[in-house]
């Protein structure tokens, strides 16, 4: 593994904390109806997000899951634009349409939040695909998760990339649990970089709870893909605190289990790392922690002071433009 510099490891600290507060807050503003409809929790799976989108650069493209919210901010879609989209208002990154389960935002190169499972792939395919064909310098980065590997899409899009020699990174964040389904229950091979690397390219397993092994890994991907290589499959072993969504009795699992995964949480994990090389101090997080509180109230204030939708323009961006009856009577 490649040991970060301590400003590299201070700057994903700083990601993940912020990331977890943001969840933590919304989890919180969900109770309070604040938030509604789905609400899926990226708390546990920081290390994923801090260590991968930060090396992306601004002309390379994020396709994600319905539970994307890290993803978007570690893109850099602005903090209040994503609560605003969570909380339904004019002023979201989707002009409220898409509340929690379909952030985007064309011009950070986000694409989606896509609440159809594996319904992200086609379109980090056929983005590409693009990228190739224009002869751009580009990347996508594809997350999804390991349910996902059980649809028809994984495999035609994985085929697809790999016969074409396309520019994407395929980033499969394995939390064991599709929904409620144990990986055991639903796969034969359970070894996923195995199953990837039946499409010849390079694949393998990574700690997902270990932003600096996440980071490594994602840096030989990422320069893989972007030499002209192909795609690249990384299967990021990780695993969520919470539940599903907020709807989710999360019968499927027992509490014993979370808190032996609790005690790879990432953020304590990069914290220990870093108090134990003298890089950190209780003083330190704590500023880290109040920083991130200070960013996510200005969110959730912005959020509160951006309108709703005028009645009158809610059929907008919902049906074509009928050219042919303007031809007919002009």
């Amino acid at each position: 593994m490649n040991r970060l510099d301590t400003d590299a490891r201070m700057a994903r600290l700083r990601d993940m904390v912020l990331m977890r507060r943001f969840e933590e807050r919304c989890a919180q503003l969900y109770q309070q109806t604040k938030i509604r409809g789905f609400l899926h929790l990226y708390v546990g799976e920081e290390a994923i997000a801090a260590g991968i989108c930060r090396q992306l650069r601004p002309g390379d493209a994020v396709v994600a899951t319905y539970r994307e919210h890290g993803h978007a901010l570690m893109k850099g879609v602005p903090i209040g634009a994503v609560m605003a989209e969570m909380f339904g208002r004019v002023d979201g990154c989707s002009g409220g349409r898409g509340g929690s389960m379909h952030l985007f935002d064309a011009e950070h190169r986000f694409y989606g939040g896509n609440a159809i499972v594996a319904g992200g792939l086609p379109i980090a395919v056929g983005l590409g695909l693009a990228d190739r064909m224009n002869g751009r310098d580009r990347v996508t980065a594809c997350f999804f998760g390991e349910g996902a590997m059980a649809e028809g899409e994984f495999h035609e899009s994985m085929n697809l990339a790999a016969l074409w020699d396309l520019p994407v990174l395929f980033c499969c964040e394995n939390n064991l649990y599709a929904m409620g389904t144990a990986l055991g229950r639903s796969e034969a091979q359970t070894d996923l970089a195995l199953r990837a690397s039946g499409y010849g390219m390079p694949a393998w397993p990574v700690d997902g709870m270990d932003v600096e092994a996440v980071h490594a890994a994602a840096e030989r991907a990422i320069t893989h893909v972007r030499s002209g290589a192909g795609p690249a499959f990384l299967e990021l072993r990780t695993f969520r605190f919470r539940a599903h969504s907020m709807y989710d009795p999360e019968l499927y699992r027992t509490k014993e289990e979370v808190e032996r995964w609790r005690e790879h949480d990432p953020i304590d994990t990069l914290a220990a790392r870093m108090t134990a090389d003298g890089e950190l101090d209780d003083d330190a997080i704590a500023d880290l922690e109040a920083e991130a509180d200070t960013a996510i109230d200005a969110a959730v204030e912005f959020a509160d002071a951006s309108p709703v939708e005028d009645v009158a323009t809610l059929l907008r961006h919902v049906y074509a433009p009928d050219h042919r009856t303007e031809e007919v009577t002009a």
